[in-house]
């Protein structure tokens, strides 16, 4: 096991074996639901183990770490994952009731951020990769054409790289925000690793915080070796103040912290800083190799090193992508004759795989510098074998692809404030809805309340649930994946 000297990990060990706690929690450092659990060092704020909404100590002294890690004039450590980074950020860049230009392919907790502010948004709407069915790129030129049509936003929001590893000119598109006097806000809750200082010599894209965003939300827990629910929000620039950052972070996020998190944080980031080099390398050795044996799929698609590999010889263009991070890895199973749910199921049930996600005719395996070879190349050589044994005829692909998104007749904040009710899928097209339609994971909405429904937004709906995709919305009567009848909460 790798060596690391993780400071705030002894500094909180020394201080609670110090003390005997007559405060929070409970459990008094004396009682653990488990073997192994680290309630040795679950504390709370007391003198000596700082305070996270008032970072003067050893919490100040780690968050520093990273920022330096990052090359980032300030980061915050965040235990309520990337979700409270993108409220706070938002709600710091964005008064209430302003404008805001927002990539349509922007995770859920944006959307819950641009409701709780009264925000009108903008959508940018990438392209869509005809391939896999999956948005592309934000192109800077769109950026440019918004902000010249919409003068009085006041913040720009994307997601790069997105659940499928598409990355966007994130150095471009800072440029023209800035040009403009916007703050660049992009949720890279899948992208902490692109920001370390010796990712792009092993073949991953540059990270936000090196592109010049001023406000970067990353989810460590994703694909660095930190635990579930840990992220980190970095700012650089002027244009939004830190202590407005600070403000909102205090509204959103909770009083009592994880300690055990926080030092999760640190130590993430001292290994990364101490073994960084040695761990992105091998990461990608790992995927070359898979890479390599990927090449011997006939029917089935991987999405490897931004390339469409067919195993045909060839690599198909995508040029709806500015770059992708080798380390997703996207399995479109529409020519082995499957769904990526069906493939999923048989990885899951034959081959002890559990992957990330699927939707539609797509499925996604997420790796890190964590994984163990000898299972990636188990997973090559897993698909190899269902690629091999398939006998269906192809299936379409139009169910991956996402709809554009309606007419906004309100805010999303208005139409949720509205008188609603629940109307029959037959008489939906052309009403106003008063919910939110996604497909979780990725948690991209498909419909927001505010628009108008679209029978395109209606098709993909029913094409996606028919594929075994989940879709969830509010105010449905019937559970999710039911293909006979689907009701929508409208506005009156």
């Amino acid at each position: 096991m790798t060596e690391v000297s993780d400071d705030l990990y002894e500094e909180l060990k020394e201080d609670c074996r110090k003390y005997y706690p007559l405060h929070m929690p409970g459990h008094k450092r004396r009682i653990s639901p488990a073997e192994g659990f680290p309630v040795e060092i679950d504390t709370t704020e007391v003198e000596g183990t700082d305070n996270l909404h008032n970072a003067e100590g050893i919490l100040k002294a780690a968050m520093e770490r990273t920022a330096a890690l990052y090359g980032a004039a300030h980061t915050w450590y965040l235990v309520n994952g990337s979700t409270v980074g993108n409220l706070a950020a938002i709600r710091a860049a964005a008064p209430h009731g302003s404008e805001v230009i927002v990539a349509r392919n922007c995770h859920k907790s944006v959307y819950h951020a641009i409701e709780l502010g009264g925000l009108r948004a903008h959508y940018l709407v990438p392209d869509t990769d005809a391939a896999f069915g999956i948005y592309g790129s934000v192109p800077p030129e769109k950026v440019r054409e918004q902000l010249v049509k919409h003068p009085d936003s006041r913040a720009v929001i994307l997601t790069s790289p997105t659940y499928e590893g598409v990355v966007s000119d994130i150095a471009s598109i800072a440029e023209i925000c800035h040009a403009a006097g916007v703050p660049l806000i992009v949720d890279e809750a899948h992208g902490a690793h692109l920001g370390l200082p010796c990712a792009e010599k092993y073949g991953f894209p540059k990270g936000a915080v090196m592109g010049g965003a001023d406000l970067v939300i990353q989810s460590a827990h994703k694909v660095l070796p930190s635990f579930t629910q840990t992220a980190w929000l970095h700012q650089n620039g002027s244009l939004v103040r830190p202590d407005e950052v600070e403000r909102q972070l205090e509204i959103f996020e909770t009083t009592s912290p994880s300690y055990p998190m926080l030092v999760s944080l640190d130590f993430c980031t001292t290994l990364m800083r101490e073994h960084g080099d040695e761990r992105m390398a091998g990461w990608q050795r790992m995927l070359e190799d898979f890479d390599t044996a990927a090449a011997g799929l006939h029917n089935l698609r991987t999405l490897c090193h931004g390339s469409d590999r067919t195993g045909k010889g060839g690599t198909g263009a995508h040029p709806s992508f500015f770059a992708h991070d080798p380390g997703k890895i996207v399995v479109n199973a529409a020519g082995a004759g499957m769904t990526g749910r069906e493939l999923a199921d048989v990885l899951r049930e034959k081959y002890a795989f559990e992957t990330e996600m699927s939707c539609g005719m797509n499925m996604l395996a997420m790796t890190s510098s964590a994984d163990d070879p000898a299972q990636i190349a188990r997973f090559a050589k897993a698909l190899l074998e269902i690629d091999a044994a398939c006998e269906k005829p192809a299936l379409r692909t139009e169910a991956a692809i996402l709809p554009p998104p309606g007419w906004a007749a309100f805010t999303i904040a208005e139409a949720l404030e509205r008188p609603s009710g629940m109307v029959p899928e037959e008489r939906a097209a052309g009403r106003v809805l008063a919910e939110y339609i996604w497909a979780y994971p990725p948690g991209v909405p498909l419909g927001a309340p505010g628009e108008i429904v679209t029978p395109e937004l209606l098709h993909t709906i029913r094409m996606l649930l028919e594929s075994g995709t989940r879709v969830y919305h509010r105010g449905s009567g019937y559970p999710a994946g039911a293909i006979d009848k689907q009701d929508f909460r409208c506005v009156s």
